[in-house]
């Protein structure tokens, strides 16, 4: 199976790649965790980006906050998807990100989740790696049958109450 690479601009984003590495954990996809800056460790960064593909990984996904050019800088440097999550800061929310994240020229594109958005970057990175794993996606479609079960007993439970 393919691996997900994992990268952070800087530690203080632990709590939002925490949300992908729980999900990634629970659909048993192997994945590494790093932190590379595109600023201040950009040699480090490109060199992960470049050697993605031949070390095993299927998707990688990059979070970082304000400036947010971690995942352009990733999907520069590799043809595999790149995920990129836009992370909260406390001068603009997150936008500062998002619109970063978002905003890629033609030719070096990047996927782009909510802000914070761990738990969904995970599961795309799953779901573009099921492509080619027919055991990932049934594990894919199990979750997603348990994940409509619990609304349709919260609908029921909501029902019941009035």
């Amino acid at each position: 199976m393919k691996k997900v690479g994992i990268v952070m601009g800087s530690d203080s984003d632990l709590p939002i790649i925490k949300k992908a590495t729980d999900m990634l954990k629970s659909l048993d996809i192997p994945f590494e965790v790093h932190i590379y800056s595109a600023h201040r460790t950009p040699e480090e960064a490109r060199s992960f980006a470049l050697s993605a593909r031949e070390n095993g990984f299927g998707a990688i996904i990059a979070a970082a906050g304000m400036a947010a050019h971690l995942a352009g800088a990733i999907a520069a440097n590799t043809t595999l998807p790149v995920i990129g999550i836009p992370c909260k800061s406390s001068n603009l929310d997150g936008l500062d990100a998002l619109l970063s994240t978002v905003m890629m020229p033609t030719g070096i594109p990047v996927a782009t989740v909510a802000i914070d958005g761990g738990g969904n970057a995970a599961l795309l990175a799953a779901q573009i790696i099921a492509v080619e794993d027919k055991e990932l996606a049934a594990r894919l479609d199990t979750k997603r049958a348990a994940d409509a079960a619990k609304v349709l007993k919260k609908d029921a439970d909501v029902m019941s109450q009035l």
